[in-house]
């Protein structure tokens, strides 16, 4: 008999269409049958303003899932922006179910992977989102979370992880903001790895100065940096390339400069677990 792998869709930023859930329900059971069985809560389609219903109803559909003994993994649907106005009293909520499960996403969800990691609850990795599949490629992205999820596999993940080393990877605009809060995870020995969507260059340059100060940040092994896209045309040249920011910072702080990370805000995004992965 198949094991069939329960896993709960939570927004904690902006919302889905009920379309979005349907395909990625119905590209699920294609690709992996009765193996996986996804569920999208009403909080997934609401709206209130630019986010997926009031910080209340979002904070409790996340400890809902989180705390369901059915669930095994928490998946979250979208980014944007929203999830650091959760309930800060939620993850004091957290039961031992809470614990045993794996949270997976990217961008402004990094927000609650770093919390998380931070009280050592569950299994946090960087990866795939649902919305990614409105993306060209998208219905690999989605399949490479999914099969990380449902069987474990572990052929999509970026190359460095494979070194055993400590890693964690994180949107550069939300690490800033995480960066001296009581959200911000110790980082010590890690490999940090980067990426960003839609910020001048000026301003991955200004969220860099946050990043390297931060203490935990200052005792990681490195920095890798992932891909910058769709960076607006500043009014005037910044005189720097994403690369030479980041390498411009790391030299400041006295930090090893790493190379390039296989993540970003693409199809292509690479699945990073936080910590040190272990093989067998």
């Amino acid at each position: 008999m198949t094991e069939t792998k329960h896993i709960a869709i939570v927004c904690p930023g902006g919302p889905i269409t009920r379309e979005l859930a349907e395909k990625t329900a119905s590209l699920a059971s294609a690709r992996f049958g009765e193996s996986v069985s996804l569920h999208f809560p009403e909080q997934c389609f609401s709206v209130a303003g630019h986010f997926a219903g009031t910080d209340a109803e979002r904070s409790a559909a996340f400890l809902d899932a989180a705390n369901d003994p059915k669930v095994d993994a928490v998946w979250f649907g979208r980014g944007g922006y929203g999830a650091c106005r959760l309930d800060d009293d939620l993850f004091g909520k957290l039961n031992e179910h809470a614990r045993t499960k794996t949270y997976f996403g990217y961008s402004d969800n990094g927000f609650l992977l770093a919390r998380l990691y931070k009280r050592k609850i569950g299994r946090q990795v960087h990866g795939p989102i649902a919305t990614d599949l409105n993306r060209e490629g998208g219905e690999e992205a989605i399949s490479r979370a999914l099969s990380y999820l449902v069987h474990g596999d572990l052929s999509g993940l970026e190359p460095t992880v494979k070194t055993g080393k400590p890693c964690a990877a994180f949107n550069i605009t939300v690490l800033a903001h995480l960066a001296g809060t009581n959200w911000m995870p110790d980082l010590t020995g890690h490999i940090v790895m980067l990426e960003d969507v839609g910020e001048y260059l000026y301003a991955t340059d200004r969220a860099m100065f946050s990043i390297i100060n931060d203490r935990s940040v200052q005792n990681a092994a490195g920095i890798m940096l992932g891909r910058l896209s769709d960076v607006p045309e500043n009014d005037r040249p910044f005189g720097s390339t994403d690369e030479e920011i980041v390498q411009y910072w790391c030299a400041r702080a006295g930090l090893p400069y790493l190379g390039r990370a296989d993540i970003g805000h693409d199809a292509g995004n690479k699945i990073v677990p936080f910590g040190a992965t272990v093989f067998t």
